[in-house]
């Protein structure tokens, strides 16, 4: 369940700021699932977004406002395309 879900109100708009691979800023956040210094899985208002790089930390993280910001080597941003629910960390290792 996401953390707006059912929430009255427009929808969060998504913005993303990659600067120099270093430091990146994501608006609509609704909800982060994991992360670790090598991966950081979330939900934005436009899906799924799967972050890869090294030594990932998150710097900011206000889901009231649906801001986030990363510092670390940014290798990939991946969105998910396939339109289903992730199911979480376990739906991911399982393939779901």
């Amino acid at each position: 369940m996401a953390y707006l879900e059912g929430r009255d109100g427009p929808a969060l708009s998504h913005h993303v700021a990659l600067e120099e691979r270093e430091q990146l800023v994501i608006s609509g956040v609704e909800e982060v699932e994991s992360f670790d210094e090598s991966a950081i899985y979330l939900t934005t208002a436009q899906g799924g977004l799967e972050i890869q790089g090294e030594g990932l930390h998150i710097e900011k993280l206000s889901l009231d406002g649906g801001d986030l910001k990363v510092e670390g080597r940014v290798n990939a941003l991946i969105y998910d395309t396939d339109g289903r629910e992730r199911g979480g960390w376990l739906g991911r290792l399982f393939g779901r």
